[in-house]
């Protein structure tokens, strides 16, 4: 069973961030972005507590091939999304969100 995810607005703009500066790079590489986060999202759906916790309740999935962590926070019936963050970022800006 899937639970369903719920992504904040903060991570719904640096999604949208990193997909421009990708496809700014090279046409196409925002969306291969986009696919990956939403690979990563499907499996954290599918079992949440496979990934680790990386502060509180916080737990971090990473994308492959691109250096971002989705950082999300497991609940009873659903995922929340807190941050897609780039690896080489001050981790504080998304343990403020909290």
């Amino acid at each position: 069973m899937s639970l369903s995810v719920i992504i904040r607005q903060e991570a719904e703009a640096e999604m949208a961030e990193a997909f421009r500066w990708y496809e700014d790079r090279v046409t196409g590489l925002g969306s291969e972005f986009l696919l990956a986060v939403g690979a990563v999202l499907e499996g954290v759906a599918r079992n949440p507590r496979r990934y680790p916790v990386v502060h509180k309740t916080i737990r971090r999935a990473l994308l492959r091939r691109f250096p971002y962590g989705v950082f999300f926070v497991p609940e009873p019936r659903r995922i929340v999304v807190l941050a897609v963050f780039h690896a080489k970022r001050n981790p504080r800006r998304w343990m403020k969100r909290v």
